[in-house]
Order: C-alpha cells, then sequence, then structure tokens
C-alpha cells in the first residue's frame, strides 16, 4: 500500500478553504489541524476527550497527555501544543454548548464521537472534496513529521514527538524532496 500523500502548504490550504465552506467548518478544521500540528493519528483524534485538551480554567492545555489505551501502541504519550494549535482549539471549542471534560472533543451528527473508523473515511472526504490525490487520514501525520525534518528538527526528537519506538519507524515517515536537498548541499 502506498503512504499517504504529504501535503504542500498550498494543499492544506486548499484543504482548508473546502472545509471553511462547509458543515462543522469548526470541528472539522480543528480534526485536520491537530494531525498536521501536532502528529496525532486518527485513532488519537477520535479518542481525545475534552478534558484532555480543555484545562479547569477554560484555556487550552499546552500538553496532551494520552492514555495507553488512546494510542496505537498502547503508550501513554504527551503531545505538545503549539500556540497556533492552541488558538484553533479555543476558536473550536468556543463552538460547543456544553464542554464537560468526559465527552468526546470531536462529534458527529449521528453519535457522541467520532470512531477511528468514521474519522478515517471523514478525513478520506475532505480530501477527495479538496481534489488532493493520494492523501489520506496519515497525511497530516506525514505532514507534521516530514515539515518539521525540513526545518532540521532531528530524527530523535521527531520519533519522541511521533510516539514511535524505533527511529527506522519516524525515518519512514520523512519524505525526502528537492527543497531538503537543496539545503542540504547549499551546507557544504
Amino acid at each position: 500500500m502506498a503512504q499517504a500523500k504529504t501535503l504542500s502548504e498550498k494543499e492544506l490550504k486548499r484543504v482548508l478553504a473546502h472545509i471553511a465552506i462547509g458543515k462543522h467548518a469548526a470541528r472539522n478544521r480543528a480534526m485536520l489541524l491537530i494531525t498536521h500540528w501536532a502528529g496525532l493519528r486518527v485513532g488519537e483524534v477520535a479518542a481525545l476527550l475534552i478534558g484532555d485538551v480543555l484545562a479547569t480554567d477554560g484555556s487550552i492545555k499546552s500538553e496532551i497527555r494520552l492514555l495507553p489505551e488512546q494510542t496505537k501502541g498502547r503508550h501513554a504519550r504527551t503531545v505538545f501544543v503549539g500556540e497556533r494549535l492552541r488558538k484553533e482549539l479555543t476558536v473550536y471549542i468556543a463552538t460547543l454548548k456544553n464542554p464537560t471534560p468526559e465527552k468526546p472533543l470531536f462529534y458527529t451528527q449521528k453519535r457522541l464521537g467520532f470512531t477511528a473508523n468514521t474519522m478515517c473515511q471523514h478525513f478520506h472526504w475532505l480530501y477527495k472534496q479538496a481534489n488532493i490525490d493520494g492523501a489520506s487520514s496519515h497525511s497530516g501525520r506525514r505532514t507534521f513529521i516530514t515539515n518539521l525534518a525540513n526545518k532540521g528538527v532531528g530524527v530523535r526528537v521527531l520519533m519522541a514527538l511521533a510516539g514511535h519506538r524505533n527511529i527506522s519507524t519516524t525515518q519512514v515517515y520523512i519524505d525526502v524532496n528537492d527543497e531538503m536537498q537543496r539545503a542540504a548541499v547549499d551546507l557544504v
């Protein structure tokens, strides 16, 4: 199976523009950006509760502590939330009618929260509607890791941010492109 597409900044903007004109724009934007800006897996996003991101004082936490049952490998991990993503989550949380800590962060029309599978299908539909070929629910995670690698973040830091247990797993995520190669040659 082919790897999920790594999105360019222009492609991400196209998906966000598509999301902005549809139903549940704030929810869909927050779901998509949490994969692109924090590197969460779709199953981890689906497992998030409001209390995982919303502090008791009403602010967005700068760290999300994922419990073992919320992660793919069943290993607890900390996800760091940057300022841009905190602002996006603040906007999204403000749209919720009754944000109680034990409720799912992201909801569907038909049920209280997404399953990993329904969220995966939803992401597929969002990318398809925005005409982004080859993108999937894993594209945000790959884009997150590749963008950080492009900016010179070391593979050990990337491994920790991704929650990987093996450095070779992280290396597979990094999409080497012409821009990275040009920057490397210019270092000589």
